[in-house]
Formats: C-alpha cells, structure tokens, sequence
C-alpha cells in the first residue's frame, strides 16, 4: 500500500518523507487556506515547493465544476511539475474532464467518490486514482470501509488500471483495515501514519533491553 499525506504543511510532509514511508501527498483548498495560502500564484508556488521535497504524487485539486475552465485549471496545475496529479471532482463534467486530461497525459484523482458507480465511471474514464471517502461516509451511519471493498473487487473483476485511494481517514484502525482490504493507497494526516510505530508491548521491551544492558555493562 501506498501512503500519501494529507496537508499542505510543508514541516509535516518533510516529516514524513524523512521517515521514509511517503508516497505521495493530496491537498485541497481548505488545507491550503489552514497554512494561510492565498492567491492563485502563491498556490501554485507553494504545489511547486511541495513537489520538490516528494518523489512523485501531489494531488492539486481544481477549483472549476464546468468543463472547460476544469480542462484550463488542469493543463495549469500539471505544467507545475511532472509530479502533479489533478484532482477532479465525481461530477458530469468532472467525468469529461478526467477522460480529456487523461487522453493528454495528465494524471488524475477523482475526488468526492461516495459510490461503487461512481467509481466505475471515474475508472471507465481512465481516472489515475478513485478517492472514495471513508471517514465522511462514516459520519453519516453508512460503512465507508464496505466501499472500500466493493471498488477493489470491481476493479479486480475487469482489471482497471485506476488505483483506489482510500481517503477521509480518521484513525490507524481505517489505514489497517484498508491495507486488509487490498486498498492501493491510503492518504491520511501525518498523526494516523506515526501512530502506527506506537505499541505497549515496544515501549515496555525497549525499557526492559536497555535496563538489562546496563546491569551487564555497570
């Protein structure tokens, strides 16, 4: 599984990548506006300093909902850096949108997946990446996980190339059971991913091998 971060923090993705896990990182505006981002150049430079600290994968979400200005935001967005992957909203045009760019090469999420069809319609359209939201279908009684697992086995039964990512993700449990699942990426705040090194039984061994190598070495 893959592991993208969630942020638009610079601190928290060089954190990240230090650590020597990250895939990748997805933004939005709302991150974007939490790190006080304003401004269409700014934004742009602060994708571009982004893509500079990761390898590969940074999802930089178009703010259009029609075709042709979601069709200009894009080829913008991808010109930034070969890194970029644009993110385009499960929508009518959101849908056109992803089989042109895809057709030009451009790589793309289609974000705000709540259902299997849609899922099967951002495939179809040649999506890099479907970005279903787990936690938020959570919040409303309705099992973000069981979608999770649906898509992966209709992808699996027609061999789409589109790669699941699971997104919304609240807790280490949610990046686990998506692993189980055979989610291909999970994207997630930097907290969810470092809370996996976390263990009782670690922190209680690790104390014990030290006091132990200093009884035999005082």
């Amino acid at each position: 599984m893959k592991f993208f971060i969630d942020t638009a923090n610079l601190n928290e993705i060089r954190e990240a990548y230090d650590l020597g896990v990250l895939d990748g990182v997805t933004t939005n505006p709302s991150l974007m506006a939490k790190e006080g981002i304003k401004g269409e150049e700014n934004v742009k430079a602060h994708y571009k300093a982004i893509c500079d600290i990761v390898d590969n994968n940074v999802s930089a979400e178009v703010i259009a909902t029609d075709f042709d200005t979601m069709i200009k935001e894009g080829e913008e967005l991808a010109k930034i850096d070969e890194k970029i992957v644009v993110k385009i909203p499960m929508i009518r045009d959101g849908v056109k949108a992803i089989k042109y760019l895809t057709a030009q090469g451009i790589r793309t999420n289609c974000t705000l997946v709540f259902s299997a069809g849609q899922a099967i319609l951002a495939a179809k359209a040649g999506a890099s990446y479907v970005s279903p939201f787990i936690g938020r279908l959570d919040d409303i009684a309705y099992d973000g996980l069981s979608l999770i697992e649906q898509i992966v086995q209709i992808y699996d039964n027609y061999g789409y190339a589109t790669e699941v990512l699971a997104a919304s993700i609240r807790h280490t449990m949610h990046l686990v059971q998506c692993a189980e699942i055979g989610a291909d990426v999970a994207t997630c705040p930097l907290k969810v991913i470092t809370s996996l090194l976390n263990h009782p039984l670690t922190d209680s061994g690790l104390k014990q091998f030290l006091a132990d190598h200093h009884k035999v070495n005082s």
